[in-house]
């Protein structure tokens, strides 16, 4: 894969990690997570969390972003941030396990919100993303809801080998 400026593991050190949160639907389950978004993130990335909501829950209604063994890649339909400094991806783990009408049918308890500057960048992180959800080890780390540094850890080794 070919590395864009900042890679995931920065994307998500920017974005940030939420454990325990709320939400029974994944409608409530995003808006959740889109409160817990620290003000200076949004403020940096010039997005109202209003519209930041909206345009995920839009690109939710088109289809599920479930994409199985209870991962979901929630994201705007296009891209919200004007530049690659306000890009994030933020990483949720729900108190409960929520229906989102994933491919196989599991429930979902982890969420990886991503919000880029570019189309070009938002496939590349979506590509990328999905990579390591499917990656045994990755998955057993966000299963256990490992430690920030474990999962960075493990993003920063496989990031290195990628030219």
């Amino acid at each position: 894969m070919v590395k864009i400026k900042d890679g995931i593991a920065e994307l998500i050190e920017r974005g940030g990690v939420y454990r325990d949160v709320q939400g029974s639907t994944s409608r409530e389950a995003i808006r959740y997570l889109v409160e817990a978004l620290p003000p200076a993130l949004i403020a940096e990335a010039f997005l109202p969390a209003d519209d930041l909501l909206k345009a995920v829950l839009e690109r939710e209604e088109l289809m599920s972003t479930g994409i199985g063994g209870g991962i979901a890649i929630p994201h705007p339909r296009n891209p919200l941030v004007r530049s690659e400094a306000q890009q994030f991806i933020a990483l949720a783990f729900l108190n409960k396990a929520v229906d989102w009408n994933s491919l196989d049918g599991k429930r979902v308890d982890t969420l990886l919100l991503i919000v880029s500057a570019s189309a070009k960048r938002q496939l590349q992180s979506l590509s990328e993303v999905t990579f390591f959800c499917r990656q045994e080890d990755f998955s057993r780390l966000l299963i256990e809801r490992a430690p920030l540094k474990d999962l960075l850890g493990y993003i920063r080794e496989a990031e290195k080998n990628w030219k």
